[in-house]
């Protein structure tokens, strides 16, 4: 093996100047031809695309097995008619690309360097049924000019609701360390903590249970420390604010398309509509991979499973040569949040011009936003300005389990003719609902027993948005940063450097910040 080379520096990824870089263990630069690995990525989502990217960028031989007929997983897309002979792309509905998203950022960057298939939403507006609105345009984005700037600007948090905060509550958010936060506030659930800080009725729904239901989970059960870690992401610990960009064409053209087509550039062999049934270990090392399309099995060097909670327990549960029975036991105990709802509709009218790109709402009747895609898609505003219409798209979060779906997708368009009037008058030309349930949940006390990417077998690594990481990541950057850090570690066996990462700063970023915080320095019990 060579002796390992000098790392070169990172580029920089955004503007905050204390955003952390992590460097991957030294060693050099690419396996030759003939010393490749053979490696399976088990997922086409986010953190798996992320896994073999990382991989094949090092010169290893990845075969990428997704069961799904097309790749992103969350974020994937599919083609569908509409009634009037429209040919449309369908997906799981709006996703904001924040510019905190460093890692995830970095792997678009890979066919499109300068981000030029994202485009920037001008504002985050978040409405209450009680007629307050809060804009983040106007927000300072460096932080704490950030947390003060809102309060100025805020119809829902003024400098009177300042004295009813409990202040030594709320001082841990002013620094949040991770993976400390864990060990502090896991074992709290959101609301308890709200409730604890006092914060005014309307600034909870508004600020922070919309950062809870992200999470796509009902902030009485989500753990407060993963609350935390997103006002330090988004908020107090990051100086890119909580504006965001969109794909400005369906998530398959503008991202996942361009992606395969580079993958394949680069030796993968990209396996759509594969269920892999099972992985076993092998006397000489590594795995078979059994896949579901009755062709057998593959041998790997090595195997990354990037999937999502149930396909995970599945995958463990039918391979019994896999890991430890504790790390078996914390996998089999993963849980997914409840359902949510994606509605579409297609409407032969257009919507006032002064509605925004996207608009969060909290206190109307389980919806909790609305996207106008012609403001930012290419294909929604083709067919609106074929039309004269709208593509209006509505999300719910967290349904009840069991819940009729079609009493919840008729309450969601009365709500969108509620918050916007005009659409009473229109026309539903077409719809299309997507019913899921397959997102990672966080419940309170869990942290602790949730798999990491490193596993028992140093040949196998997991990568996806519902592992315990230690670095301040959620959601698509948490999937796209353990995917990486996936490849990373089966890199780094075979001596081989990984990517280069970042991440907002693991504490709170101005020693004011970091004194404030150490004021609360206790142990929070429930």
């Amino acid at each position: 093996m060579s002796h390992p080379t000098s790392p070169r520096p990172a580029a920089r990824r955004g503007r905050d100047r204390k955003a952390e870089v992590l460097m991957p263990a030294p060693g050099r630069d690419r396996f030759t031809p003939g010393d490749a690995p053979s490696v399976a990525v088990v997922g086409g989502g986010i953190a798996g695309l992320a896994a073999a990217t990382g991989l094949a960028e090092r010169g290893a031989r990845v075969t990428l097995y997704e069961r799904e007929d097309a790749l992103g997983g969350r974020l994937a897309g599919h083609p569908t008619r509409l009634a009037d002979g429209s040919e449309v792309t369908m997906s799981r509905g709006f996703h904001a690309f924040f510019r905190q998203y460093y890692n995830l950022r970095g792997l678009l960057r890979r066919t499109d360097p300068a981000l030029a298939r994202l485009t920037p939403l001008p504002d985050y507006p978040l409405r209450h049924s009680g007629g307050l609105t809060d804009s983040f345009a106007r927000v300072p984005r460096t932080p704490p000019l950030s947390a003060l700037g809102f309060v100025a600007l805020s119809p829902s948090f003024g400098w009177r609701d300042l004295t009813a905060l409990d202040a030594r509550a709320a001082l841990p958010l002013t620094d949040v360390r991770v993976p400390e936060v864990y060990t502090r506030f896991d074992g709290i659930s959101a609301t308890a903590f709200l409730e604890r800080v006092r914060f005014p009725e309307a600034a909870h729904h508004l600020a922070f249970e919309v950062f809870s239901r992200s999470f796509f989970a009902d902030p009485h059960e989500l753990s407060a420390a993963e609350l935390m870690l997103m006002f330090h992401i988004y908020f107090l610990g990051s100086s890119e604010g909580l504006l965001f960009d969109v794909p400005d064409e369906p998530f398959p053209q503008a991202l996942w398309e361009p992606l395969a087509d580079y993958l394949r550039r680069l030796g993968v062999t990209l396996r759509t509509g594969t269920p892999v049934d099972g992985v076993e270990p092998v006397d000489q090392g590594g795995a078979e991979v059994r896949t579901g399309t009755g062709t057998g099995s593959d041998r790997h060097d090595a195997v990354v499973l990037a999937l999502d909670t149930a396909g995970l327990r599945q995958v463990v549960a039918a391979s019994p040569g896999l890991g430890t029975a504790a790390w078996r036991d914390g996998i089999a105990a993963l849980r997914t949040a409840p359902p949510f709802l994606v509605s579409r509709l297609w409407l032969d009218r257009p919507v006032r011009a002064d509605r925004p790109g996207f608009l969060g709402t909290s206190g109307y009747d389980g919806l909790d936003n609305i996207s106008v895609l012609e403001r930012y898609e290419g294909e929604a505003a083709r067919w609106a300005a074929k039309h004269d219409g709208s593509v209006v798209e509505l999300h719910a979060y967290a349904v009840t389990p069991g819940a009729d779906r079609e009493s919840v997708q008729e309450a969601l368009l009365g709500q969108l003719r509620r918050v916007y009037p005009e659409t009473g008058r229109a026309r539903v030309v077409d719809a299309r609902h997507e019913w899921r349930s397959d997102c990672p949940l966080f419940p309170v006390g869990t942290h602790h027993r949730r798999p990491t990417v490193r596993t028992p077998l140093p040949w196998l690594t997991l990568a996806g948005d519902g592992l315990r990481c230690d670095l301040p990541v959620a959601l698509m950057e948490r999937a796209a940063t353990t995917g990486f850090l996936a490849s990373n570690a089966l890199l780094a066996e075979w001596g081989v450097r990984g990517q280069v990462l970042w991440t907002v700063p693991r504490s709170g970023r101005s020693r004011l910040l970091r004194a404030l915080g150490a004021l609360a320095e206790r142990p929070v019990r429930r």
